[in-house]
C-alpha cells in the first residue's frame, strides 16, 4: 500500500536532480574597470542554465552563475542581434567602452548566448575600452616555482611576453617585469597578479 507513495518520492527526487544534470564545470572570472569583480583565481563553477531544457550552457549562463555566487549586479539588453550585456557592477557601456568576454582566451565573433561551453573551459568577462587598434589585450599569468611569466593575449588567443608589466604581490609590493618575467621570494598567504597599462589585469596565483 506504500508503493505509490514511494514512487512519488522517487519521481520528485529525480525531477529536482534534473537541473544539476545540465550543469557544466568551468572556470569563471569577471574583471571590472578598476578591480576584479569575481574570481581572481579563476575558480571552478557549476554553470547551470535558467532554461528548463537540456541545451548546453553558454558564456552568458557563466556570467549569470557568477553573479549569483558573487552577488554582483549585471544587466542584459535585448537587441536585434540577441542579448547584450550592457552593465556589470557599477559601470555600464558608453561610447567606446563596454563589456566583452573570452572563452579559453579567444574573443568569439558571436554573442555570449551562442557560445556553448564544455567542461574545463575558462570564461573571462571584462570591461574594455576600444580604440583604433581594437580592444585591450588580456594578461595571463603563469608560474614555475617562484618565477612568474606574464603574457599579453589578443582576441585571437595569440600570446606574447607582456614586456613592462608589473607583478603585484599582495597589496603592498610591486615587482617590475621588463621582459614579462620575474622571480620573487617567499610570499606566504599572498596572491600574485600582473598588471600593464592598457591591458586587462591577469588571473591571480599563489
Amino acid at each position: 500500500m506504500f508503493r505509490p507513495v514511494a514512487l512519488l518520492v522517487v519521481l520528485a527526487a529525480a525531477l529536482l536532480a534534473v537541473p544539476a544534470a545540465y550543469a557544466v564545470r568551468v572556470h569563471v572570472r569577471v574583471e571590472g574597470k578598476t578591480r576584479t569583480i569575481f574570481g581572481a583565481g579563476d575558480p571552478v563553477l557549476d554553470v547551470t542554465s535558467p532554461r528548463a531544457n537540456a541545451l548546453p550552457e553558454n558564456a552568458l549562463d557563466a556570467l549569470e552563475t557568477a553573479s549569483a555566487v558573487g552577488e554582483f549586479f549585471y544587466h542584459v539588453t535585448q537587441t536585434g542581434f540577441g542579448p547584450y550585456v550592457d552593465q556589470v557592477g557599477r559601470y555600464g557601456s558608453a561610447g567606446q567602452t563596454g563589456w566583452v568576454f573570452k572563452v579559453n582566451g579567444v574573443s568569439p565573433p558571436v554573442g555570449a548566448d551562442q557560445v556553448k561551453l564544455a567542461a574545463g573551459d575558462t570564461v573571462l568577462w571584462y570591461w574594455a575600452q576600444f580604440g583604433a587598434a581594437g580592444g585591450p589585450k588580456t594578461l595571463v599569468l603563469r608560474r614555475t616555482g617562484r618565477c612568474y611569466t606574464a603574457l599579453a593575449q589578443d582576441d585571437a588567443g595569440k600570446t606574447a611576453p607582456a614586456a613592462g608589466a608589473a607583478l603585484r604581490v599582495g597589496s603592498l609590493r610591486t615587482v617590475r617585469m621588463p621582459n614579462g618575467r620575474a622571480c620573487i621570494g617567499v610570499h606566504r598567504g599572498l596572491l600574485v597578479r600582473a598588471t600593464l597599462a592598457g591591458a586587462v589585469r591577469s588571473n591571480a596565483l599563489p
